[in-house]
């Protein structure tokens, strides 16, 4: 999976020769995001709770409930969320997750900022919906608007892959193997065997569930797919190709991932993605997109190129031929240059993979353009390892090392004895030096606050002996940087989000966290 939209993105920003396609960032736990109240929620507190009257709240809610809660008060809760549509598990008096998520989502509907609390506010718009009957109101959630959660099952993980998944497909929405790639003369190449098990019984364990099959077709070889779709009798060709595999397979639909596109390619690939699009009939064509960072955020305190509005993807013909629209939200790094620079400021690391104040910035700039009931918000689950030069004046450069799961990351921490934090970006990160004494020898390790050390360490000798200091970075997401995009999502009012991935490397705890998150 790749990473920007912006050619000007990679004419200025030299991080990886690969990242030709997908904006940027914004960074920020869940847990550190500011909640605003809308002038919607303001009239809600303010002007309807003096109307209801006695007779008028026979399903309102008494007092103040939260997480955890239990009684009659949730159970009644929960009767009206079901009654509302926006509640489907088991009622029992305990507000659990599915309780959590639907209260977040009638709190979204009704313009309330969505803490999960149940407070005043909340209570009020409650006790209005009691007043017209209690049934369905202009903030029920009907079925074009639920809460999606999809992801991507890699080919190469197949066996952990669908092991992981069909405990919990009660939790997704749709699921994508990642199995197929696009050839450079138009062929497609089924690196999965998707005719052989272990993809044949998780299948069918999916269609049994009625959770959509989507398979995703990908490619990252610009220069084929412009000659490709260029070309109308190969455009067309590959269009029937991909209709007549989506068809006799059986599957729901197909999701694009076609990554390094040249900006000469952006029409070619627009009216490719039309003709696919009348192809299909009702099968769903998904297109995964790389993000697109603010251009103010991409050339912070710099000159802008005129180039940099010069992108790969046409937003407008993707919001008109793609149901669903997945943003690659992920892969951060140091594309946001204010927030890097922010970071930079107050001596703290940042390469972050998936800042939340990065992802709202990009998915705003998405909604511009595209449904925010198309728009799904890429969610990693694996972890990068840098290479760290400090120098003096709080600059860092960091060398990609390698990606990996959780399991690393733990293994190293424990080989080095450090205890891993949160940074924030709401990712856990730790830094060490490597060593290479044996695995039973002391190591000496930067520890936790080693960011800070590195700095002051590399201010006292640089000026002196014109000397950096090196050492490793760890940052990758967990289960609670997995939920905190969920409620972004849910904030954002956009359609879900998609996992990359799932292949039993991520936090198992993330499982967790997902119940009665997709309604």
């Amino acid at each position: 999976m790749s990473v920007f939209d912006a050619s000007a993105c990679f004419s200025r920003n030299q991080i990886h020769s690969e990242y030709r396609e997908r904006d940027c960032y914004t960074g920020a736990s869940m847990y550190v995001m500011k909640r605003y109240f809308s002038s919607l929620a303001l009239s809600v507190a303010f002007f309807i709770v003096p109307g209801v009257t006695q007779a008028q709240t026979s399903c309102a809610i008494a007092g103040d409930l939260s997480f955890g809660a239990t009684g009659g008060e949730v159970t009644k809760l929960q009767t009206f969320l079901k009654a509302q549509g926006y509640f489907s598990a088991a009622m029992i008096p305990n507000f659990g997750n599915a309780t959590l998520a639907a209260v977040r989502s009638f709190q979204r509907a009704n313009g309330i900022s969505q803490t999960g609390t149940v407070g005043p506010m909340t209570r009020a718009a409650i006790a209005t919906a009691c007043a017209s009957g209690g049934g369905a109101t202009t903030a029920s959630i009907g079925s074009s608007n639920t809460f999606e959660v999809t992801g991507w099952l890699p080919y190469w993980r197949a066996s952990s892959s669908t092991k992981d998944v069909i405990p919990h497909l009660d939790e997704v929405t749709e699921v994508n193997p990642f199995v197929y790639t696009l050839t450079s003369d138009g062929t497609i190449v089924d690196n999965g065997k998707m005719n052989e098990e272990p993809w044949v019984s998780f299948v069918a364990a999916a269609k049994e569930k009625k959770v959509r099959v989507v398979p995703t077709i990908m490619t990252s070889n610009g220069a084929a797919l412009h000659a490709l779709l260029s070309s109308q009798s190969s455009r067309i060709a590959l269009e029937d190709r991909i209709a007549a595999l989506v068809k006799s397979n059986g599957w729901d639909g197909i999701d694009l991932d076609f990554e390094g596109k040249k900006a000469e390619t952006k029409n070619y690939f627009s009216t490719f993605l039309k003709g696919l699009y009348q192809r299909m009939g009702n099968k769903w064509v998904m297109c995964t997109i790389e993000s697109r960072t603010p251009i103010s955020s991409r050339y912070y305190g710099g000159d802008v190129p005129p180039d940099a509005e010069i992108y790969a993807n046409d937003f407008a013909a993707i919001n008109k031929y793609c149901d669903r629209v997945r943003i690659m939200a992920y892969d951060q790094q140091g594309i946001d240059q204010e927030l890097a620079a922010k970071a930079a400021s107050s001596s703290q690391l940042y390469a972050p993979v998936a800042d939340p104040f990065w992802v709202e910035k990009v998915v705003n700039v998405a909604k511009k353009s595209i449904k925010p009931s198309k728009i799904l918000i890429g969610v990693p689950t694996y972890g990068y390892e840098y290479d760290v030069t400090a120098y003096a004046n709080n600059e860092f450069s960091y060398d990609i090392l390698w990606t990996f799961n959780q399991g690393y990351a733990w293994q190293i921490a424990n080989q080095y004895g450090i205890t891993p934090m949160r940074n924030q970006a709401g990712e856990m990160y730790f830094t060490y030096t490597p060593t290479t004494a044996s695995a039973s020898a002391p190591v000496t390790s930067l520890g936790p606050n080693s960011a800070v050390i590195a700095f002051a360490a590399a201010a006292s000798y640089a000026d002196t002996f014109n000397s950096h200091q090196t050492f490793r970075l760890i940052d990758w997401p967990d289960a609670q940087s997995i939920a905190g995009k969920a409620d972004l999502a849910e904030r954002l009012g956009v359609r879900g989000i998609s996992i990359f991935k799932f292949d039993g490397g991520e936090d198992p705890l993330m499982w967790a966290d997902l119940v009665g998150v997709k309604k």
